[in-house]
């Protein structure tokens, strides 16, 4: 059967993609990536379909990924169904004992979909609570507020901090070819489960594995400069000076210091995604120009902020 020469041109076009993706593929082969999931990526069932399917290309050219996934909205609709309204200081959600127990049992659940999704695409993968092995040990979060030159230490419960990672357990089912999908739930020294930021557990994930990449799945473009543009790479003293300038701002910030946190903690190159992009987290690895922003620990002096070059 003669092939059409339009449907020709499609297969060589499909093939100079393949080939753009070559020197990522080789590059990051036996390279583990740490990816906070989360947002629109985990309601829309394109969107989970494309990021299950992301993951399971990762693994089987070679790189590592593990998976850290969030859960807000759906921990609000569960407490909102028992008749607790979900309360927060600073952004973080108070924690008191029930609701603890809503957290475990929700990103349990949630936990369960993800590993069920990818499994479904062709991937190994294993569950895990940061309790699990003791992979997240965890302490007690101190808040302090301020209000009219005030400062007030606010207990807001079960709320934690990253205390250390026993990152034996991941590269324990890394070497068996599995991928692994964290709650970001820790444990206490007495044992204590504690709720903890998912952005953070991704950004200590990474330090503790000297991971290759940070990718943080959000729902905006990435990081914007100061006339509102969509900045493709900055570095760390960069993203300081727009943060002190009050360009980035609001929920941008945790995730911009989370970034500058795993850079300098050992991680090579962190990435804030726009997840609402259908198969992000490969565009963002495997193209010449990604669909976000990239964090770096140093950058081109010569410019305020940098564009990204071909070579990431």
């Amino acid at each position: 059967m003669a092939v059409g020469a339009d449907t020709v041109e499609q297969l060589v076009a499909r093939a100079e993609i393949l080939l753009e993706a070559l020197p990522y593929i080789r590059r990051y082969a036996g390279k583990t990536m740490v990816i906070k999931y989360g947002g629109h990526a985990m309601i829309d069932s394109a969107l989970r379909e494309g990021f299950a399917q992301d993951i399971v290309l990762l693994k089987y050219v070679g790189i590592n990924p593990v998976v850290v996934h969030g859960g807000g909205p759906q921990i609000n609709r569960v407490l909102e169904m028992l008749g607790i309204e979900p309360q927060f200081v600073r952004g973080m959600r108070v924690t008191d004992p029930q609701t603890m127990d809503v957290v475990e049992m929700v990103l349990g659940k949630i936990t369960n979909e993800i590993v069920t999704l990818i499994q479904r695409h062709g991937g190994k993968a294993v569950g895990l609570s940061g309790k699990d092995g003791g992979l997240i040990q965890a302490r007690k979060l101190t808040v302090t507020t301020e209000e009219s030159g005030r400062r007030t230490k606010v207990d807001i419960g079960l709320v934690g901090e990253v205390r250390g990672i026993n990152p034996a357990v991941i590269e324990a089912l890394d070497r068996a070819d599995f991928i692994p999908v964290i709650a970001p739930i820790g444990v206490g020294e007495s044992g204590e489960s504690y709720n903890i930021n998912a952005d953070l557990v991704a950004g200590e994930l990474a330090a503790a594995l000297q991971a290759e990449k940070l990718i943080l799945l959000t729902d905006v473009e990435g990081v914007r400069g100061p006339g509102g543009e969509l900045v493709s790479t900055i570095d760390v003293e960069q993203a300081q000076g727009l943060i002190e300038k009050k360009v980035i701002d609001g929920g941008m910030i945790p995730k911009v210091e989370c970034c500058i946190d795993a850079l300098r903690r050992g991680t090579k190159k962190t990435h804030i995604v726009d997840g609402r992009v259908r198969h992000s987290v490969l565009l963002e690895i495997f193209t010449n120009t990604g669909v976000g922003t990239e964090v770096v620990l140093r950058g081109d002096r010569g410019a305020a902020i940098a564009r990204r070059r071909p070579a990431r």
